[in-house]
């Protein structure tokens, strides 16, 4: 399963798989990142951790559900 993050850098929000050195998409805002990230993943599997504006881990999400490990709020 691959991971990826959404995460402040600056001015913008990146969506960056783990492990790339560039991020696949940006934006202006966090929701605008995860409204992005939604549409990307619909067709994937893997782990999204949504990062705060101090870089902690607010939550984490996966795709599709039925691949959740754990029977988790989320």
């Amino acid at each position: 399963m691959d991971n990826y993050h959404i995460t402040k850098d600056g001015d913008e929000w990146k969506f960056k798989k783990e492990g790339n050195d560039r991020a696949t998409f940006k934006a202006d805002t966090k929701q605008e990142a995860i409204d992005k990230m939604r549409d990307y993943m619909d067709d994937k599997i893997g782990s999204v951790k949504i990062h705060k504006e101090d870089g902690q881990i607010q939550e984490e999400r996966t795709y599709p559900r039925s691949s959740d490990p754990t029977k988790s709020k989320g």
